[in-house]
């Protein structure tokens, strides 16, 4: 595996947002995730939960609920106004005041044709779904009190408002008020959370903890159910309507499933089945997908829990899944400096890393002879978060992207005093850039747009363009959320679509692509001797592809042939950056969240029978026979939870971790906290 002087970094203090709103679109299978910073995350459910593109937030930004119509996605919130956001270029598209103040809920009828929102002024306005836009068409209601939440019927013809005490249902032909639930509790206000307009009830949670069944005719109550004795924040049902989920603010998530009273017999009824822990604060989102419940809430943690009694077989899918931290990175390391870049939503860490004379076995703690220091804290101007950055590999340069533009500065840097300097009048192609990366030699930096990969030289007098990059069978925007790697020789470039297109950065034109794979690229780095392109996948196959020669290399078919161990392919989370080690070519070095991993392309693959984690067993045989045991990938999970693994010019090695507990201490306390013997 090699030795190394690792510099353990845990001074990147990145704290995750909470989970306000979750929509699911059971046509493309993608679901979206929007959090409290504004920021909105897609995922996919077939390349199991792969966070395919992140729309940055904004610090004025309010997301209370999202709704898809189509391939199209419409958020609001707080500011009183319905947003769409543009999939492609990964910002609004368009944003509309529905002029009734702050919205609770948005829903879109079975149709698609028409938009329903809740709002603070107990109206439910009504807007007609154009092309590129939406249309008021008329209000609904008007009375006292806020619309907290909507759920239409599947006829498209009637919508249920849960309000403060009540429950209302409008007809939507004639306008009015069809019926009305009772008042719920007696003795103090209650809140509907949450409602769902099933074929023939409405089912409603409330902050009184329960969860109720109504009459749509006649608005009377059929069954009610003691959940908690907190809130019930949120409900989910699935496709079939036969099995209904509650999230309360305790942190569980509460079944329900339409169980026969008489096997045999057609009467059916509401029973509670399960309960699930999963969450330590409230739960305030919930999707069904099928054979998943997803949830998400203040505890930042996006949950996949697999329903068991609808899987057939034992699978990948059927294991529980946890995704807290970003499936990209937020650090940008200058290998030649030996400085770390932290990306945050509002502003940009520089640090030096520290320094060691001591010498020592493998294991030891060395001791430090130059402390790690801040050299600079960057704040974004304007209320656009960041969505990109970059660091150049000699640590004279730095750059950032927002939706709203690009921003270069240079560094003088001397034994104490840091001075920056913003370059100015930058291109006026660089307005946006979905990933930003330097060419190894500093000279020049790339910036990648929904349409092209633009070039810029840097000097000492600032920088100049040079060319737009686009590959030759573009026809439609290819960047949307995108990594970039480059030589020097060559660039690579990654899109959502699985899309690999690689440039001649001396001859600056389109020099091949990629096969196209079915799972989404999560990693991938060109090795500097070889100029081969490394390429880790969602699903966490490997290929190795020779940009030279334009074909998979030997190894890699290798790979495919054989087959990856399968503790490698069950693993939870996916591969996040790909590197090398200069002084040894066959090592490539991969990191997800909880592991780094060194594949020794010299030595034979691990086979079915192989025991996957044995660098320990290895340790105690004789030295014969351990050549006989090892095969090439050494994986160690010393260091975890990961953000970085990167490697530094002088053959040391960059852990950038991030643990749990400095997570957990900075969240809110939970409104229950459960107590031995209690």
């Amino acid at each position: 595996m090699g030795e190394f002087t690792v510099h353990r970094v845990r001074f990147f203090h990145y704290m995750p947002s909470g989970i306000c709103a979750m929509a699911f679109n059971r046509r493309t299978e993608r679901l979206a995730v929007a959090r409290t910073d504004g920021s909105v995350e897609l995922y996919s459910r077939t390349d199991h939960f792969f966070q395919e593109k992140v729309v940055p937030g904004r610090q004025q930004r309010s997301i209370q609920a999202l709704c898809w119509v189509g391939k199209r996605l419409f958020g609001a919130g707080l500011s009183g106004e319905i947003a769409e956001f543009d999939l492609d270029n990964l910002r609004l598209k368009f944003s509309q005041d529905a002029y009734g103040g702050p919205i609770w809920s948005i829903v879109c009828n079975p149709q698609g044709t028409h938009l329903a929102a809740g709002c603070e002024d107990g109206t439910v306005k009504l807007f007609e779904i154009l092309e590129d836009q939406i249309r008021f068409e008329r209000n609904m209601g008007g009375q006292k009190g806020r619309i907290i939440s909507l759920a239409w019927h599947s006829s498209g013809t009637k919508i249920a408002a849960g309000m403060i005490d009540m429950i209302k249902v409008f007809d939507l032909d004639s306008g009015e008020l069809r019926s009305r639930g009772s008042r719920m509790q007696q003795s103090q206000e209650c809140v509907v959370w949450s409602v769902l307009f099933l074929s023939d009830i409405i089912v409603s949670g409330d902050s009184a903890g329960k969860v109720k069944m109504w009459d749509v005719n006649t608005g009377t109550l059929i069954k009610n159910h003691q959940v908690t004795e907190w809130d019930v924040l949120t409900l989910s049902v699935s496709q079939d309507e036969t099995s209904l989920f509650a999230g309360t603010s305790e942190g569980t998530v509460v079944q329900f499933q339409l169980l026969d009273v008489v096997l045999g017999q057609e009467e059916k009824e509401w029973v509670r089945t399960r309960t699930f822990k999963n969450h330590t604060h409230d739960v305030i989102a919930l999707a069904e997908a099928d054979t998943v419940i997803i949830s998400g809430g203040m505890d930042t943690q996006l949950v996949v829990r697999p329903l068991l009694d609808k899987l057939d077989f034992k699978s990948r899918d059927s294991s529980l899944l946890k995704i807290l931290f970003p499936q990209r990175s937020l650090v940008s390391c200058a290998k030649k400096a030996g400085l770390l870049l932290f990306q945050y939503p509002t502003h940009l860490e520089l640090w030096r890393l520290g320094d060691t004379e001591g010498h020592g076995p493998p294991g030891c703690i060395l001791p430090v002879s130059r402390n790690p220091e801040k050299l600079l804290h960057l704040k974004i101007k304007g209320e656009d978060h960041v969505c990109c950055s970059a660091v150049a590999p000699c640590g004279e340069w730095i750059a950032y992207s927002t939706t709203s533009g690009i921003r270069l500065y240079r560094l003088q840097r001397d034994n104490k005093n840091v001075s920056i300097t913003k370059v100015p009048k930058l291109p006026k192609v660089l307005r946006h850039a979905h990933q930003l990366c330097f060419s190894p030699d500093s000279s020049h930096l790339y910036g990648t747009t929904s349409s092209a990969v633009h070039v810029v030289a840097l000097t000492s007098a600032g920088c100049k363009f040079e060319h737009s990059l686009k590959p030759n069978s573009c026809v439609e925007p290819f960047g949307n959320e995108s990594q970039e790697i480059s030589d020097g020789k060559f660039l690579a470039s990654a899109n959502s679509n699985s899309e690999i297109h690689i440039y001649n950065m001396h001859k600056l034109k389109a020099h091949c692509t990629v096969p196209v794979y079915r799972s989404g690229v999560s990693a991938m780095g060109i090795h500097p001797e070889t100029n081969n392109l490394v390429i880790v996948h969602a699903d966490h196959q490997i290929f190795e592809f020779s940009i030279e020669q334009m074909q998979y290399t030997d190894w890699s078919r290798r790979v495919q042939k054989e087959g990856l161990h399968h503790v490698w392919l069950e693993r939870d989370t996916p591969v996040i950056n790909v590197t090398f080690n200069p002084q040894n070519p066959n090592h490539v070095i991969l990191h997800d969240s909880y592991m780094f991993c060194i594949i020794d392309q010299s030595l034979p693959l691990p086979d079915r029978k192989s025991q996957f984690h044995n660098q320990l067993t290895l340790k105690s045989l004789p030295e014969a026979e351990r050549l006989k045991h090892s095969h090439a990938f050494k994986e160690c999970k010393l260091y975890q939870p990961l953000l970085c693994v990167d490697m530094l010019e002088n053959q040391s090695l960059v852990v950038v971790e991030r643990p749990l507990l400095d997570i957990t201490t900075n969240l809110p306390a939970p409104v229950r906290q459960k107590k031995f013997a209690t």
